[in-house]
């Protein structure tokens, strides 16, 4: 909070930002304990880990990670897949449905190909669900040259900056609205990805948002 305050021009410390919010009744989230929701129970290829949570590469497209989590509605659940450069954090691909399947995954890899045209050799760090390690979405990565990377089996921590991101939507963004529907859900979703590429601070990223951060690195190719 004070990071963000005097980021846009007041001189408030840590412990000034805390009286502010005791007086305006302003109060931290706290997070709820991680629920795994991945289905491993088939018999596709597993990758290794090659990753290993090295969670902070040296230049932008040299590592994503990827993920899915649902949202709930009024109608059923939304699934939100997304894939984040962990140079930047930032979000470069995401799509929603209302069902878990290949298709969702894969519309969030094309997208996030469309806009960054990574190079071949980038890691794609995923977790062991059946969407991630289909016969169709291998394929696709090995078409761009990717290497492949999975989480162990049920360990959260080894894509533990997209865990945040979630977090970050549900806990942050999401806690009190309450969507009737997947439309509304969708169209607040990309409004959090909005925010979050483009405003939010970053503690890792030495308090800059993903965009402003690629922005500030000379040798970091900008897409919009």
């Amino acid at each position: 909070m004070s990071k963000a305050l005097r980021k846009i021009g007041f001189n408030v410390g840590r412990d000034k930002a805390r009286r502010l919010m005791r007086k305006f009744g302003l109060k931290a989230i706290q997070r709820q304990a991680y629920k795994v929701t991945t289905n491993s129970n088939h018999h596709n290829p597993i990758a290794a880990n090659v990753l290993d949570r090295q969670f902070n590469p040296t230049s932008a497209n040299q590592a994503w990670a990827t993920d899915i989590t649902y949202l709930r509605t009024g109608e059923g659940w939304v699934y939100l897949a997304i894939v984040m450069d962990l140079y930047s954090r930032k979000i470069v691909g995401w799509a929603l449905d209302a069902r878990m399947t290949q298709a969702l995954v894969i519309r969030a890899w094309m997208k996030a190909i469309a806009l960054r045209n990574p190079q071949p050799g980038l890691i794609h760090h995923s977790d062991r669900g059946s969407q991630y390690t289909s016969k169709q979405y291998l394929k696709l990565l090995k078409q761009h040259g990717v290497q492949c990377s999975m989480s162990g089996k049920g360990n959260c921590w080894d894509n533990a900056v997209v865990e945040r991101f979630f977090g970050s939507l549900k806990h942050e963004w999401l806690a009190f609205v309450r969507h009737q529907t997947r439309s509304s859900m969708i169209n607040d979703v990309n409004d959090y990805v909005r925010y979050y590429n483009g405003t939010r601070l970053h503690s890792t990223l030495g308090y800059q948002s993903p965009v402003e951060f690629e922005m500030s690195q000379k040798n970091v190719c900008i897409f919009s």
